[in-house]
């Protein structure tokens, strides 16, 4: 096995965005090399039913991966090879392609290679071919970008992730009278210490580089092979219930929460009507219009406000609240109430306009298919338990809690700790740069 080799400047290039596949990725004869990424996200998962799409921290599942992919700027094309329905809408909603994989690759018998032979061989044009693992949350672009510069700028054949484990491996003993065992990795007689002992190499799952050629002889490893080692905390993979609690802590600390720099978000808009409040709207004996909601979530937006961010609340034009509920509304929470016409996006680009920020500069709590758009514009983005389908797909964040339930205070947690992660970020990033 050939140890992964870095070239730190062809690397600072890439997450620059100065190399891309348009650019860089061509074979011998100059000829433009297509590269692709394909997830597998079969729809009969049998330890955790319909695991790809299942929320983690907030993301279906899939969608952490593809957003890893697409936001690499290193493919030609992503895609999800599935089964069903409602995974292909998820994928296209993170921007995959989709691939419908035949039934006779759909089994539970069916291995993740005929999936991607069948794959290679009805898309002949693909040179490379990325099968990343769906399971794999925590994955960076620039793990990818790395990897792939291995095969295009080094001329391996084929590139998997791994992982360094410190842990002493025994034999098995045969079951019955006299079962014994043999250590494969030590001596028992010189027991080493961590820090003088390397330990081991393990496939982590998260990903493997093949080339056309490889696949159609069978093989994801084989040729001119490399391995590319990441860091334990990303190294998470996820089979049954049981690993989900561990696997959502750690993609909120490691994870890759996309192209938005969350220290700069400046304005949050926030739908009244399912986001502030659960969407009813009372009636008195007299007549008299009401709202409740909960007191977390106006600690929330205080919680923004000290940190500098602007909250706006929005009443849209299905849902429009009286000018009595919104000077009440506006006293209670300490934020103005625009009312929003027939054109939300158009509203939206109005008030940014006057404030002078972009889309990464806005996060946007929304509730249903009208706030689809400005849901999939904004840096962050997040819709409460039970939104509309079509607006959950968009949003870059679900929350756990319902409108006027604490879904405010959640996102603004959320956004919050974004920030700190991001801040922390910088800090390092100006330390490294400093090192070297």
């Amino acid at each position: 096995m050939t140890e992964r080799k870095r070239n730190l400047s062809d690397v600072e290039d890439v997450r620059d965005g100065e190399v891309s596949g348009s650019k860089k990725f061509k074979d011998g004869t100059g000829k433009k090399r297509h590269i692709a990424a394909l997830v597998l996200a079969r729809g009969g998962s049998k330890g955790i039913p319909l695991k790809n799409i299942k929320m983690l921290a907030g993301v279906p599942l899939v969608g952490w991966v593809l957003r890893a992919a697409v936001d690499s700027n290193m493919f030609d094309s992503v895609w999800v090879s599935t089964d069903h329905d409602e995974i292909e809408k998820v994928a296209r909603a993170w921007g995959a392609q989709v691939h419908r994989r035949s039934p006779e690759v759909s089994q539970d018998s069916s291995s993740s290679l005929d999936t991607i032979q069948e794959f290679s061989r009805l898309n002949p044009e693909m040179d490379v071919i990325c099968n990343i693992q769906a399971t794999s949350p925590c994955l960076h672009p620039s793990h990818l970008q790395e990897a792939l510069q291995l095969i295009t700028l080094q001329d391996f054949q084929s590139v998997f992730s791994v992982v360094r484990r410190h842990q002493f491996r025994w034999q098995e003993g045969k079951k019955g009278a006299g079962v014994s065992t043999r250590p494969l990795n030590l001596d028992p007689a010189c027991r080493p210490r961590r820090q003088d002992w390397d330990g081991e190499l393990c496939e982590n799952g998260s990903f493997y580089f093949a080339t056309r050629e490889l696949i159609q002889q069978g093989l994801l490893q084989g040729g001119k092979m490399a391995y590319y080692e990441m860091l334990p905390e990303f190294s998470v993979d996820i089979d049954v219930d049981i690993d989900w609690p561990v696997a959502e802590q750690r993609v909120l600390r490691f994870g890759y929460f996309g192209r938005a720099q969350p220290e700069v978000v400046r304005l949050l808009l926030c739908v009244v009507c399912g986001g502030l409040t659960d969407g009813q709207v009372l009636l008195s004996a007299s007549g008299e219009e009401m709202l409740s909601f909960s007191t977390r979530d106006t600690r929330g937006i205080r919680m923004l406000q000290e940190e500098g961010v602007e909250v706006v609340l929005l009443s849209s034009m299905e849902e429009p609240l009286s000018s009595a509920l919104c000077e009440r509304l506006t006293q209670r929470t300490g934020c103005p109430v625009r009312q929003l016409g027939a054109d939300v996006q158009a509203d939206v680009r109005a008030m940014m306009a006057k404030r002078g920020l972009g889309w990464n500069e806005v996060a946007y709590l929304g509730n249903d298919e009208q706030d689809v758009t400005c849901l999939t514009l904004a840096g962050l983005s997040a819709v409460p338990l039970h939104a509309p389908t079509g607006a959950l797909n968009a949003a870059k964040y679900s929350c756990h809690s319902g409108g006027g339930r604490g879904a405010l205070r959640e996102f603004a947690e959320h956004i919050l700790l974004l920030k700190k992660k991001a801040k922390a970020q910088l800090e390092q990033d100006r330390i490294n740069r400093h090192t070297f």
